[in-house]
């Protein structure tokens, strides 16, 4: 019989087969993953407690959540690529309320309200995300995961700090949505250069074809 009832938390339990190895109990039933007893009696000392901290080997330590965590935040910031800013500068000199009233028309274009609403809409879901993400990780025997709490942050800060613990924990491992993540961000920076350049296009040719006769 198991001294482990499904409200225990996940973590290093005694074997229930009665051996002397500790099993990982996930929260809700006992995996294949097992200690060997001689980690468990050594005295602490920091190196002792970082093999503790080691997640068993052979888990897979990629979700869908966590891709999508990563790459979700690209689809508002390249919307943002299709918004026509020269509309901003078109405006009449013999109507004055145009110049106030063209810049307007921004606000309603698809780009910018996926830009606006679809961010809304991420935001949430990527706060979902790694919340399934961080459950999953604690699941398969990483130990205190990156909090899921970190992503209301920012998606980056969440999937960076991910990365670095469970790559701790495994050796190395889990490292790649990162990179991923650090790309998008070297894209949205990209991004803002190519909007910037566009608008200062925009009202640089907009200016010049005015007639001030």
């Amino acid at each position: 019989m198991s001294n482990v009832t499904p409200s225990v938390p996940a973590g290093w339990y005694p074997d229930p087969a009665g051996t002397p190895r500790q099993r990982w109990w996930d929260g809700t039933s006992w995996t294949e993953n097992y200690t060997e007893p001689a980690a468990a009696s050594q005295p602490y000392t920091p190196n002792a407690a970082a093999q503790a901290a080691q997640a068993p080997t052979g888990i897979n330590v990629y979700t869908p959540f966590i891709w999508l965590i990563a790459l979700l935040p690209l689809i508002p910031l390249l919307s943002l690529l299709t918004i026509d800013w020269s509309s901003m500068f078109r405006f009449d000199l013999d109507n004055p309320a145009s110049a106030a009233t063209a810049p307007l028309g921004i606000f309603l274009s698809p780009g910018y309200l996926i830009a606006v609403f679809g961010g809304f809409i991420i935001y949430g879901l990527n706060a979902f995300f790694a919340y399934r993400d961080y459950i999953y990780l604690a699941s398969v025997g990483i130990v205190r995961p990156f909090h899921w709490a970190w992503t209301f942050l920012s998606s980056p800060v969440y999937v960076i700090g991910r990365s670095v613990v469970v790559g701790r924990r495994t050796g190395g491992l889990g490292k790649a949505p990162m990179w991923v993540s650090i790309g998008a961000m070297a894209l949205s920076f990209v991004v803002t250069i190519i909007m910037t350049i566009q608008m200062f296009s925009a009202m640089t040719e907009s200016i010049s074809n005015l007639d001030f006769r």
